[in-house]
Order: C-alpha cells, then sequence, then structure tokens
C-alpha cells in the first residue's frame, strides 16, 4: 500500500513522464489538415494528456497542458505567446471534461461519457476562440475567419478530438496494466474498461472510428 508521501512522488514523477511524452508526440508527428490554415495541425498530445488526466485526474493533466504549451512557443513553434495560448485553450478543453468525469464517475460509462464531452467541449470551444484569436495572427479580418469556420476549423478540431478520443480509449487499459505491474499504481485502482462484451463493442466502435478520422486526415493531406 503506498504512504501518501509516496502516492505524491508517483503522481510527480507520471506527470514528468507524461508531460515528456506528450511533447515527444508533437515533437515528431504534426500533420497538416487544412492547406488554407498551415497552423491546423493534427498532434497526438492531448491523447497522453487525457491518458494522464484519466490515471492521475485533471489537475496534473491541466498542470502539463500548460508547461507543454510553453516549452512548444520556445522550442517548435512559430505562432509565438497566441500560439501557446491557443494550444493550452485546446489542450484544456479536451483533457478537462474527461479528466473531472473521469473523477467522479470511476467507471465505463464515466469514460465513455468523459471522453464524449471532450470531443464536444473541444470542438466547440475551439470554433469561439479561432473566430476571436485566429485573424491576431493570421493576419486576415474576422469576416475572413468567418468564412473558414465551417470547412476548416470545424472539421480539423472535429477529427483531431475524435482521433485522440479513441486512442485514449484504446490504450488506456494497457497502459494501466503496464504501470500496476511496474508497482506505480495500486492493483485495486478503478478501471474504466473492464471484463464483458460491452468494452468488447466501445473498442470495435473506436478502431472504426479511428479508422475513418485518420482516412480523412489522410485524404485532406493529399488534397493539399
Amino acid at each position: 500500500m503506498q504512504t501518501k508521501t509516496t502516492s505524491k512522488t508517483v503522481t510527480l514523477v507520471l506527470t514528468a513522464l507524461f508531460s515528456a511524452l506528450a511533447y515527444l508526440t508533437v515533437f515528431i508527428l504534426r500533420i497538416p489538415f487544412v492547406p488554407a490554415v498551415g497552423f491546423l495541425k493534427y498532434e497526438a498530445k492531448d491523447a497522453v494528456l487525457a491518458l494522464e488526466a484519466l490515471i492521475l485526474g485533471p489537475v496534473p493533466a491541466a498542470l502539463s497542458s500548460l508547461v507543454i504549451s510553453l516549452i512548444e512557443m520556445v522550442t517548435i513553434s512559430d505562432t509565438g505567446i497566441i500560439g501557446a495560448v491557443m494550444n493550452f485553450l485546446s489542450s484544456m478543453a479536451f483533457v478537462l471534461p474527461v479528466g473531472i468525469m473521469y473523477k467522479y464517475k470511476r467507471s465505463l460509462s464515466g469514460a465513455v461519457l468523459g471522453l464524449s464531452l471532450s470531443v464536444v467541449c473541444e470542438t466547440t470551444v475551439m470554433l469561439l476562440w479561432n473566430y476571436l484569436i485566429s485573424p491576431l495572427y493570421m493576419g486576415i479580418s474576422r469576416e475572413a475567419i468567418t468564412e473558414l469556420l465551417l470547412p476548416g476549423f470545424l472539421p480539423f478540431n472535429l477529427v483531431k478530438s475524435l482521433i485522440n478520443a479513441c486512442i485514449t480509449f484504446l490504450l488506456y487499459k494497457p497502459i494501466m496494466t503496464v504501470l500496476r505491474k511496474a508497482k506505480l499504481l495500486p492493483k485495486n485502482e478503478g478501471s474504466a474498461a473492464k471484463g464483458g462484451v460491452l468494452p468488447i463493442v466501445i473498442n470495435i466502435i473506436c478502431v472504426v472510428l479511428l479508422a475513418g478520422a485518420i482516412i480523412a486526415l489522410l485524404v485532406s493531406k493529399v488534397k493539399g
């Protein structure tokens, strides 16, 4: 059984690990989605952060989101402080719903509902922030941004969040198993994907949705 001090140490170590993995995904995999808007690129960062939210809670995941956004700003990003703010808002819109939902409802339905809310929340919130903030660093009018919302920003945020939600659900149980075997988490820790038919069905749905979203992403890239 973990003591309070040990538990805090494990949380700090895992937070650092998830932060490093999230940044690594950004560094090695950034796929352009909308040719007309060059900064809209798919990243798997939010999937890693959502896993962190499920395992450690929303607060460590929020902290990782902030740290990674700042590191991106000074390393690989070319959009400056405004880009960092947008990255942070996007990650928070995805990470917080699933993290908060699963914190209070640690079950399969809690995880599925949380990830569904994350998809809706990120897609909706980023439409608003793209409308408000994008003109500042794109150098175009808000009217021009409005014309890009439905054909550009909406499908990008929807496909991006859908891919990350599916990846999160599919990887949650294997990662929990690894962490338990490494004795970094207690064996009686709640799990979103227990035995039975329903988790298998949801896994199949996630695979189908993930395949469809990836195809849409690749088709968009080819057209660009």
